[in-house]
């Protein structure tokens, strides 16, 4: 029996669609680990979000914690790529300047799963802006992933409707790590 490799999962989404619930739950599922979101650990330290010349710094500091996890075998899931602060920056700085780096590191991951935006939308501090921001990042987001011919699986329903759903795509990428419990 060969070792089990590490396979990265990019979990990504807009504000309040879910992915901090979805990551736990599939790294449960899966007996894999995850690895929480940057850039909100970023914001409740330094009690805003990241300006525009501190966006890098988010990038590097999530690509190094995700670097760390792959260290061991298995599932790791993702709550959000260097994508998903591209796609800020984009919206709120108008900066593209981060996309392109951000697009080659999102084609790494064993598999992408988009979290859609079928959730209601709940303030959340400073953290999180509106249902609109939500809106255009998810339409961003879709949009630089197809521009880019990165497949992705679009997950949505219920946290049981979408377990399914992202465990049926583990499958497609690994069927026997990925078989059912």
């Amino acid at each position: 029996m060969s070792p089990v490799a590490t396979r990265l999962v990019s979990v990504l989404g807009a504000e309040c669609t879910g992915k901090s619930t979805l990551c736990p739950a599939l790294a449960t599922a899966e007996g894999g680990r995850w690895i929480a979101e940057y850039v909100r650990e970023f914001t409740v330290l330094h009690d805003r979000p990241p300006h525009r010349d501190e966006q890098a710094h988010v990038i590097a500091e999530q690509v190094r914690r995700e670097q760390m996890a792959a260290r061991a075998p298995g599932w790791v899931f993702v709550d959000s790529s260097p994508l998903m602060t591209a796609i800020y920056s984009i919206h709120y700085f108008d900066d593209r300047s981060l996309l392109d780096a951000a697009l080659a590191h999102q084609r790494t991951y064993a598999a992408t799963l988009v979290c859609d935006t079928d959730l209601p939308w709940i303030a959340d501090g400073f953290i999180r802006d509106s249902a609109a921001v939500r809106a255009r990042c998810q339409t961003l987001l879709r949009a630089s992933l197809h521009e880019a011919r990165i497949d992705y699986t679009l997950v949505s329903g219920d946290l049981m409707t979408r377990l399914a759903t992202a465990r049926a795509r583990l499958a497609a990428v690994d069927p026997i790590s990925s078989a059912p419990r």
